[in-house]
């Protein structure tokens, strides 16, 4: 009863939990699509400009409407206005003849461009229909052949007079009101002047545009008194780009039109709204606003009322609603599974699963909210695929954080053991593989060994094809002076890198050896390493029991202080969320490894030059149990400097793109992995693809900045309702590591500038190292150095001139754009916003170079080298 009554309750609390999100989240939207309220027009519309291309229809592709798809447009339009304005017939034959059908009086527009041969049969067509029908009034010879630049004015009146003479109808042809102002000479071959007043492309705002247009009115009707003036288009459009003051959107066009259905002169006029139904086709030519002057959308649905309340986006309940439902079951599973959390916990992550999800909702909406063209719909899968990509980052992440801050305590936090007594304790075998290393440095390992408090181990100094002898005949030197229990080999010639020779080790282990242990050549071990941690062995599934690393000498330099808590922040979160659930990271130093395990597997990998990661990987799908005990037992030497960093973490990237390629399978398909242990395998990863994803996404920005400034009316900028979410997941995932360092580590705040300045600075190094791993097969270990290499002027440059030459061209890309399309737009501030975020990770890695320049600072009072952590 008690059992079923506590799942009763979790049951109720999780979907407490899930609902209330997902309301929540409704609720939002629900506030940001709140009803604009403008002036109602209760009068009727006296006409529209109508081209009757279908979403999918182009007289670019040579697509066109049928008569049974214009007939039920015509139906639509009658409805609401007696008058129609086209523009051509050669592409609609029986347009004209459809609208009189329905009762509509028709201004017939003959279309006009450089093909003298096209321009003869469009006249000779309409000409002929107007002869015949008494519905077509009015005649409109071109429609802005001038501003296109297709006709000079002398070319135009040419077939002006030639058109009076072949009909008795009125005639005129269309053009912007500045076009009629520069040429006052084409009013003597027109019978009427049909005037273009659009202020949205003077960049007029949307709540003076109706009295400009009025104004720009006036002054045609004050330079040609005796004309009468027909406005051929008057509109706004619900898409585009800002150009000046003037926003489009669709609260925009619901207040001009009303403004101007309502104002007191426009009874009195001659007008044609710009226009009936959006146009998709017209993004080709007229660019992004081109397709969004419609009264009615491609779906021929109104896009607003006439009276009442405007929404800005009509579909937005529908959107909501399936974002909820869509995110309900993951919100719920959280909740419900994660009984170890606080409530607050669950709330928080539940809220980011939501979040994430409404995003993509967001995306995956926009070919329904936007017309778009193919290249459109390519940029659109690329920042929807990076916004899923951020998304199961930031989830991964969030998941960290979550269980770092709202966990109650670790169900698997292992602690330093009483030793065994002397006689009981099992032998190891301790292998140390260097290659070209500092014979100093090694030197002082070698010692600390010898300082173990241990009985029964043995030290195999693994030196591989280090040619000069300076380096490692010191080191045998050392050995021998130590006595048997440490043994020198030198290796000439050996494949493998370090695995190779550590495999060498496991060939010469002594045979009494139950347990290997693997320490980096620069690391000075505490004298309890073995006897506080070979306890854990008594377990018999127990195959690894890894120590963290840790740093010693970094407090004196900038740079190495940057290094060590760069590291520091792994080892003190991320490596105690994936022990609890068994999917350790394994680690080439300060690491434990059961002997029959390794032979078991077949000892190191040589194909893999991150092959102490991947051995842990094997063992787990072993079925084997791996331990973190998070207690310091060594120090090595942070990277020399930030070549040498960068060095490692492209090694680490590329050999963790050996291990995905190779351990796919496991990952996916039949294996001894439990789901836990896949998800921190996978989303491990996800972090470095997360990087290269990165890359390709500063590439990408760049090609499309390029194509906006170079082909403007091609190239749009992003969706704001997309790009708005990609900025905040970035914000948010830069806040996440520093509130978890703060939390979890006695950290200074500069100390986490350090290291958060570091851990970016390094991401496009990572990103060349995840490419290549993806592309190669093998690739060469390299030591990490550990001395100061670098030197010369020109040294300075050489490590970071990747990432100079991608920061010059960012901040060239954001500059050009707000210089060639000004910073008014909100469009314009989100994707220089974007430009220059994918700048910081090229200004971390100069800052990271600078710092790795600075001098030593005094040394602090002395301390404890090596201490337990916290």
């Amino acid at each position: 009863m008690k059992n079923a009554a506590s799942l009763a309750y979790r049951l109720a609390l999780a979907f407490a939990i899930a609902a209330l999100v997902a309301l929540a989240q409704y609720w939002l939207w629900q506030q940001f699509n709140r009803g604009a309220e403008f002036i109602g027009a209760t009068q009727s519309i006296k006409g529209f400009a109508f081209n009757g291309f279908q979403r999918d229809q182009s007289p670019l592709t040579g697509k066109f409407p049928t008569d049974e798809q214009l007939a039920g447009d015509l139906d639509l339009l009658a409805r609401s206005a007696d008058n129609l304005r086209t523009y051509g017939v050669s592409e609609t034959p029986n347009l004209l003849a459809l609208a009189g059908e329905h009762d509509l009086q028709v201004t017939a527009g003959i279309w006009l461009d450089r093909d003298q041969e096209t321009n003869e049969r469009e006249i000779a067509t309409v000409v002929a229909a107007a002869k015949k029908m008494r519905h077509v009034e009015r005649l409109m010879v071109g429609n802005e052949a001038i501003l296109r630049g297709d006709l000079t004015p002398g070319e135009l009146i040419v077939y002006l007079d030639k058109v009076r003479k072949l009909v008795r109808k009125p005639i005129s042809s269309a053009e912007p009101w500045h076009v009629w102002l520069k040429y006052p000479e084409l009013a003597k071959h027109v019978d009427f002047i049909t005037v273009h007043l659009l202020p949205y492309h003077e960049g007029v705002p949307a709540e003076a545009a109706v009295e400009y247009a009025l104004q720009r009115y006036d002054e045609i009707a004050k330079a040609f008194p005796k004309k009468k003036i027909v406005i051929g288009e008057i509109g706004w459009p619900s898409k585009g780009p800002v150009i000046g003051g003037a926003v489009p959107s669709l609260d925009n066009e619901a207040r001009f039109i009303r403004e101007f259905l309502s104002h007191p002169r426009t009874p009195r006029l001659d007008y044609f709204l710009m226009e009936a139904i959006d146009q998709p086709w017209k993004v080709e030519i007229e660019g992004w606003a081109g397709a969004y002057w419609g009264m009615f959308n491609a779906d021929r649905e109104p896009k607003f009322a006439l009276e009442g309340l405007v929404q800005r986006d009509p579909h937005w309940s529908k959107k909501a609603s399936n974002a909820g439902v869509l995110a309900l079951l993951p919100m719920f599973l959280i909740a419900f599974f994660l009984t170890d959390w606080s409530i607050a916990g669950r709330f928080f992550l539940a809220a980011m699963i939501q979040a994430c999800v409404s995003t993509l909702i967001v995306g995956l909406n926009v070919p329904v909210d936007y017309y778009l063209t193919q290249r459109d719909l390519i940029g659109l899968g690329m920042l929807i695929l990076a916004t899923g990509m951020t998304a199961a980052v930031l989830l991964s992440h969030g998941f960290e954080f979550g269980e770092i801050l709202f966990k109650s305590k670790w169900k698997r936090r292992f602690m330093p053991l009483p030793p065994h007594a002397a006689d009981e304790q099992p032998f190891v075998s301790i292998h140390l593989a260097c290659h070209n290393e500092p014979p100093e440095m090694v030197i002082a390992t070698i010692d600390s060994l010898a300082a173990l408090n241990y009985a029964n181990f043995e030290v195999l100094i693994l030196d591989n094809n280090t040619k000069d002898e300076a380096l490692w005949k010191p080191l045998e030197k050392r050995c021998a002076e130590l006595g048997p229990r440490f043994r020198f080999f030198h290796l000439m010639n050996w494949p493998g890198f370090k695995a190779g020779a550590l495999n060498y080790g496991l060939k010469v282990t002594d045979p009494r050896a139950e347990v290997v242990g693997v320490v980096d050549a620069d690391y000075v071990v505490d004298p309890e390493w073995l006897s506080c941690l070979i306890p854990h062995f008594d377990k018999p599934d127990v195959a690894v029991v890894q120590a963290p690393q840790a740093h010693r000498d970094w407090e004196t330099h900038p740079f190495r202080r940057m290094c060590n808590w760069e590291f520091e922040g792994f080892f003190r979160i991320g490596m105690h969320h994936r022990n609890e659930r068994n999917a350790l990271i394994q680690h080439g130093t300060m690491t434990l490894v059961r002997r029959l395990a390794l032979d078991e597997v077949n000892g190191w990998s040589e194909w893999c030059i991150c092959e102490d990661t991947e051995l842990g990987l094997r063992l787990i799908e072993k079925g084997y149990d791996t331990r973190y005990v998070d207690h310091i037992l060594g120090r090595g030497l942070t990277p020399s400097d930030f070549a040498a960093i960068k060095s490692q973490r492209f090694r680490w990237a590329f050999g963790a793109m050996q291990i995905l390629k190779n351990h796919l399978p496991q990952m996916l398909g039949n294996s001894t992995l439990n789901l836990a242990q896949r998800y921190h395998f996978l989303t491990g990863w996800f972090a470095w693809l997360g990087d290269a994803l990165q890359l390709v996404f500063a590439f990408g920005s760049l090609a499309w900045t390029l194509g906006i400034l170079a082909f403007p009316k091609s190239f749009g900028l992003p969706v704001t309702a997309l790009a708005l979410p990609i900025l905040g997941f970035m914000a948010f995932k830069a806040a996440l590591g520093p509130i978890l360092y703060r939390r979890t580590m006695d950290c200074p705040w500069k100390d986490i500038l350090g290291a958060s300045i570091l851990s970016v600075g390094l991401a496009h190094s990572i990103a060349r190292g995840v490419f290549i791993g993806l592309a190669k097969e093998k690739g060469e270990f390299v030591v990490t150095p550990k001395g100061w290499k670098a030197k010369g002027a020109l040294a300075f440059f050489g490590p970071i001139r990747e990432e100079i030459g991608m920061l010059v061209a960012l901040v060239l890309a954001a500059v050009s754009l707000v210089m060639l399309r000004g910073a008014n737009a909100l469009e314009i501030q989100l994707w220089v916003g974007i430009l220059s975020l994918q700048c910081i990770p090229y200004v971390a890695s100069i800052a990271c170079q600078i710092a790795a320049y600075l001098p030593e600072r005094q040394a602090p009072a002395p301390a404890s080298v090596l201490q337990p952590a916290h």
